[in-house]
């Protein structure tokens, strides 16, 4: 019995090693791809790393970098966002330069103030005090002359009526007030000639010169509201409310490098792809009015026709498609750009990576 049993086991062992080594040797069907890889369509096609970018007749996206220091108070849009030219996107604490402003607008306020009082003179008050003083000069002249004169007929009929000193005194007195009748003559006509046009100019010319200052600063407050450039959709937000940017943009921590605070695009049907050729591969691009190319969307098999726009033509470092910081700098590449329309089937954003073949029509 009990070898009846062992012998049954070993035969089951034996059936069951069969049956295993059958199935893992069975070869599985493989799976479908799920697209088709990016081939050559041209004979003699060129291949390019593209980056689809805004559609721009020159240069590339919009960054935007703050022209003044300070804190983020306020952001106004939000990625997607499409603005017009002068729209407000980021308000910046502007509480120093905002006081500097207003103090310079005080002093030129001041300055005005003072100008136009010099250019009002004489003041009618002023002058008629002045007329007063002449005729109250001309009264103690009156005075002291009819004095003079009693005093000098007296003398003239009895010299011991009038003593010498006495005499003296009053041809004195009518001297004294002949002067005090031309002083006060001479404060008249300075009075009404007004200011000094040496005053005025140089009062004149402070007034410019603060006015220039407050409109200098008045300038200066307005680059703490950064505006848009022009007509766009905002791309990319690298900054946040409460944090602060300078005139090289935000710090980005992973990048270790300083961003545009924000990124800007034109809007419209047309986008741009900006691709870089290597510079072994420049000699044989076609010429320019044969350039043909197509674009293929990676993890489809979408493929997208392009019109040639234009070639940058400096050849710079390999550095714009990855991290400056790691790639490879000995390889340089020259830019070349085209357009495409939009589809409607596919979303597409600027910043995507896509595979170009380039060739000759």
């Amino acid at each position: 019995m009990r070898n009846k049993i062992i012998f049954s086991l070993a035969i089951m062992g034996i059936l069951a090693g069969l049956v295993s080594a059958y199935l893992y040797g069975m070869q599985k069907k493989p799976l479908p791809p799920a697209f088709q890889p990016a081939s050559n369509p041209y004979e003699r096609g060129v291949y390019a790393e593209g980056i689809i970018e805004s559609y721009q007749s020159n240069g590339a996206n919009i960054n935007i970098y703050p022209e003044v220091s300070g804190r983020i108070v306020k952001i106004l849009v939000a990625e997607g966002d499409s603005v017009h030219q002068g729209t407000p996107l980021i308000m910046m604490d502007d509480s120093v330069q905002r006081g500097t402003t207003e103090q310079q607008k005080s002093q030129a306020d001041a300055a005005l103030a003072l100008f136009e009082e010099l250019r009002a003179q004489p003041r009618k008050e002023v002058l008629e005090v002045s007329v007063a003083q002449v005729e109250s000069a001309k009264a103690n002249l009156k005075t002291s002359q009819d004095e003079l004169d009693k005093q000098q007929m007296s003398y003239n009929l009895d010299p011991k009526s009038v003593s010498k000193d006495t005499l003296d005194n009053a041809i004195n007195a009518v001297r004294v007030a002949k002067a005090n009748l031309d002083v006060a003559q001479r404060n008249y006509e300075l009075t009404k000639a007004g200011a000094w046009i040496y005053d005025i100019r140089n009062q004149e010319n402070q007034y410019i010169a603060l006015t220039k200052a407050f409109m200098s600063s008045s300038a200066l407050l307005g680059k703490y509201t950064i505006k848009a450039p022009a007509d766009g959709v905002v791309l990319s937000i690298n900054c946040a409310t409460g944090s602060y940017i300078s005139s090289q943009g935000t710090y980005d921590t992973y990048t270790q490098g300083f961003d545009p605070i924000l990124v800007m695009g034109r809007s419209g049907e047309h986008l741009n792809v900006r691709c870089y050729i290597d510079e072994i591969l420049v000699p044989r691009l076609p010429p320019v009015s044969q350039l043909k190319a197509q674009m293929f969307i990676r993890g489809t098999n979408i493929s997208i026709p392009l019109e040639y726009m234009r070639v940058e033509p400096y050849v710079t470092p390999k550095i714009e498609l990855s991290d400056q910081r790691t790639e490879r700098v000995d390889v340089r590449v020259l830019p070349v750009i085209f357009k495409f329309k939009r589809p409607t089937d596919v979303n597409l954003y600027p910043g995507m990576l896509v595979d170009v073949y380039i060739g000759a029509k």
